[in-house]
């Protein structure tokens, strides 16, 4: 489980325009970090996230179509490993549902498997100098699946009904600083900001846009379950537990698929996974199969493998307004008790990276000379000592009547990461730890951990990526994936501030604090940062080369197609 698609590293700005006529005349994919590099025209160092940069233009129709071997036709079938519980904007965190709900909808701009910002939905881009007025101007024509034509009052209703407080929406602190949204004519959407967000571009505007009257008259819980978007698929029949079955759209404003029918299976168990690819019963996993089995189809010539470094740590969210779990001592204890790096050699084929950070070291915010957790027995039970907790005759520490006990709840049938719980279990309770383990289906995991009603879990999640290191949504007090229950007013101070700086050199030292207090509060175990790994069959083609973001390759699913 982790957020969806993970941007990287951007690019060196250009300069030679100004703001405005750079963003109206742009005619390539330029990566970008969120907003921090469109408001800028000042020069950044090449490694950072760069300045003046916006999306490109979106293609027309299907690239591959034009190509004249594409062919039209048959069903693609990729597997997931847990159910689709929804389909809604709201349930785009999980990677199963996002690269359905992708799909299904476009947003108005969107980051690509490249890591660039694009125009989808917006074919024009305006921000204004001081960056609190964004303008959108839409394409022409384009078509909902029930025939209706996307307007800029779809867009603005998206926007009004997501970023209200009262509806409850996980993605309305994505909202932040969004004062208004006006929609002066049929095809221009004006954002006005009460404040700067650098984050504007990579976040509320990559918001999947719904169809506002059938919305409205439905209502949210039904929107999830029976969407209608302007994406290049439509939903044919959908079994959260099973499978999602998606049609071609005929009227797609970027050409009709060339794949008639796109399904996604849910397959719980990677060992399965891993057959129903060599069996030809499927074409790609969405979510990656046991690390030694794709290092093995690697080797397939039937097969293509990206590898992808991940943005998403793979952690142990705890809930910290546990009395055993509410003291940072504890949580250091507990980190320091777990082998990372041996869990990495053995239980991940070596595929990942020990976390030290909650940003991945491909960020240009990475801070490498943070406070570091080795794996040290001794000290973790000096930390619990020194904090008042005693063993006790039964083994399991205490204080103050409380055991230092806990439940963590893993997925349903989740093979990879598992281990790694059963692992962490008993270095833990050589510490004197009591770690219970409970399986649950996600959706009822992530319920509880945002809700507080959750001890643990174990999953992969994104805490700032590469190109945007903002992490309200994780750690801010607030925010709507908060799963630790996590509160620091210093925190959230930095996060909001984060976000109303533009420059690399005015951020970089905001976030350089933020990981400093990541490291100090520990408020989630994290664990490393993965080698992603997505297994396509080779008879899909079109696909991209050298990709840098795994799971947003599927959003392209549009201009592939089959050759058996």
């Amino acid at each position: 489980m982790k957020q969806h698609p993970e941007p990287e590293k951007g690019r060196t700005s250009r300069l030679a325009m100004s703001r405005r006529r750079f963003l109206q005349n742009v005619g390539v994919g330029v990566s970008a970090t969120a907003f921090g590099g469109l408001l800028a025209a000042c020069a950044a160092p090449a490694a950072p996230p760069s300045a003046g940069e916006a999306p490109a233009e979106a293609p027309a129709e299907a690239p591959a179509a034009a190509e004249g071997g594409a062919k039209q036709g048959g069903t693609m079938v990729w597997m997931g490993h847990q159910e689709v519980a929804g389909l809604g904007p709201d349930d785009t965190g999980p990677t199963v549902q996002w690269v359905m709900i992708i799909n299904i909808h476009n947003p108005l701009v969107a980051v690509n498997e490249f890591n660039e910002l694009e125009n989808v939905l917006a074919k024009e881009v305006d921000v204004s100098e001081d960056g609190l007025t964004y303008t959108f101007k839409l394409h022409e024509g384009v078509k909902f699946h029930d025939g209706t034509e996307l307007t800029a009052e779809d867009v603005k209703y998206t926007f009004d009904y997501y970023r209200n407080p009262e509806n409850g929406a996980s993605i309305a602190g994505d909202f932040t600083g969004v004062g208004s949204v006006d929609a002066p004519d049929k095809y221009t959407v004006v954002v006005n900001m009460d404040e700067v967000n650098a984050a504007s571009l990579t976040s509320w505007a990559g918001t999947v846009i719904v169809q506002s009257k059938y919305h409205a008259e439905v209502g949210e819980d039904t929107y999830r379950t029976a969407p209608i978007g302007t994406g290049p698929y439509k939903l044919k029949e959908w079994r959260p537990a099973e499978f999602t079955e998606l049609e071609a759209f005929d009227d797609h404003f970027r050409g009709r698929p060339n794949i008639d029918v796109l399904r996604q299976d849910v397959v719980p168990e990677p060992s399965v996974r891993m057959i129903a690819l060599q069996t030809g019963e499927a074409d790609s996993a969405v979510w990656p199969l046991l690390v030694e089995d794709s290092i093995a189809l690697e080797q397939d010539p039937n097969f293509i493998v990206y590898r992808t470094l991940a943005n998403s740590i793979k952690h142990f969210p705890l809930n910290n307004t546990l009395p055993q779990l509410s003291e940072k001592e504890v949580r250091q204890a507990l980190l320091h008790a777990l082998d990372r790096q041996r869990i990495i050699d053995d239980l991940w084929n070596g595929a990942a990276q020990v976390a030290h950070s909650n940003l991945t070291p491909a960020s240009p915010y990475h801070k490498a000379d943070l406070k570091r957790y080795e794996f040290d027995p001794e000290k973790a039970k000096a930390l619990l000592d020194g904090a008042g907790w005693t063993v006790g005759d039964d083994g399991v520490r205490a204080k103050d009547g409380t055991k230092l006990a806990f439940t963590c709840t893993t997925i349903t049938g989740d093979q990879a990461r598992r281990p790694i719980a059963e692992l962490a279990q008993q270095l833990l309770s050589e510490i004197g730890v009591d770690m219970q383990l409970e399986e649950a289906p996600v959706a009822s995991i992530l319920q509880g951990m945002r809700e507080g009603t959750m001890d643990c879990s174990l999953f992969n999640w994104t805490y700032g990526s590469a190109v945007e290191p903002d992490p309200f949504s994780t750690l801010h007090s607030d925010g709507g994936n908060n799963f630790a229950q996590y509160s620091n007013p210093r925190m959230d101070e930095l996060i909001e501030e984060g976000l109303k700086k533009v420059k690399f050199e005015d951020r970089k030292p905001i976030y350089d604090e933020i990981q400093e207090i990541f490291v100090e509060d520990v408020p989630v175990l994290y664990l490393q940062f993965d080698e992603w790994m997505n297994v396509f069959n080779k008879r899909i083609k079109g696909l991209p080369e050298n990709p840098k973001n795994g799971s947003a390759i599927y959003q392209q699913a549009y201009k592939w197609w089959i050759e058996e």
